[in-house]
């Protein structure tokens, strides 16, 4: 996969997970406090300054009420208009 269409993946999650955040009516403030985590983590995930694990993402889920499926659900509609990865 060319680095155009990776980078256009990851910039669709960051702002889905922003998006995620705001529907949820947080601030970057107030989810890092439910997350335990400073301010400047949540801005440099929403960035792409950081990257996230699974669990991690769950976390977010759990803290903006909505499920891991419902995410998964909508990041693979995006997700299907690229190639799978060769490896």
């Amino acid at each position: 996969m060319d680095r155009d269409k990776w980078s256009a993946r990851q910039d669709f999650l960051c702002k889905l997970l922003r998006d995620l955040r705001k529907e949820a009516g947080l601030t970057q403030v107030q989810l890092a406090l439910k997350l335990k985590r400073p301010q400047t983590y949540v801005s440099k995930y929403e960035l792409g300054e950081r990257r996230l694990d699974l669990l991690e993402i769950y976390d977010i889920c759990v803290a903006c009420e909505i499920s891991l499926a419902d995410l998964i659900e909508r990041v693979e509609l995006e997700l299907q208009k690229y190639e799978p990865t060769k490896g």
